[in-house]
């Protein structure tokens, strides 16, 4: 891992047990609200571990934080800037992908807002949010196989999507596609920390 991935692992892994401790809860019942296991809870407080985009948003959830809250550097004032390259990643795709989260509010209404670069051939995947969540996706280069349930769409440079969140989604690039996919995405969760179907 790099020098980078560490760093935020340790960022993640400090807020949550800080989180959690503010709760009074134990590790288990950590492990309970949130449906990821107590192993991997304690390896994601410790830093060590490279916790999916899903499992910290399990965490978040019970933890009624946001996942911004999980992974932001600085605490939210009237404006935040984050500097190019400084955004924490947090997905890294087999081929050299990746995900950032570039910004984000505080509950109750969480937004995120994330780039996107998928390689040829690269796909994520995403169990449904909490009920309510809606997605925007805009896309900046390359194309785009969005897919919301059933129905999936070939998104190109400039087009850009409405979706719900709270049904199983993803994004992937054409493997024959002569670019690597960059699209922003943003996600509303009204009334955070409510629970992830």
């Amino acid at each position: 891992m790099t020098q980078a991935v560490v760093a935020v692992n340790e960022l993640i892994g400090e807020r949550v047990r800080q989180h959690r401790t503010a709760r009074g809860w134990t590790l288990d019942e950590l492990a309970d609200r949130s449906r990821v296991s107590r192993r991997m809870l304690i390896t994601i407080e410790h830093g060590a571990g490279n916790p999916s985009i899903a499992t910290l948003l399990r965490i978040s959830d019970a933890l009624a934080v946001g996942l911004p809250v999980l992974v932001d550097v600085q605490r939210p004032r009237a404006l935040t800037v984050t500097p190019a390259g400084d955004a924490p990643v947090l997905w890294h795709g087999p081929s050299g992908g990746q995900a950032q989260l570039v910004a984000g509010t505080e509950p109750p209404d969480v937004v995120e807002l994330w780039d996107w670069v998928l390689q040829p051939g690269e796909e994520h995947t995403s169990d449904p949010h909490s009920a309510g969540t809606r997605e925007l996706l805009l896309v900046l280069q390359g194309e785009v196989d969005l897919r919301v349930g059933d129905s999936t769409e070939r998104l190109a440079v400039g087009d850009s999507a409405a979706f719900a969140g709270d049904v199983a989604h993803g994004y992937a690039t054409p493997a024959d596609a002569a670019t690597p996919a960059r699209f922003a995405l943003t996600v509303f969760q009204p009334h955070a920390g409510g629970g992830r179907r």
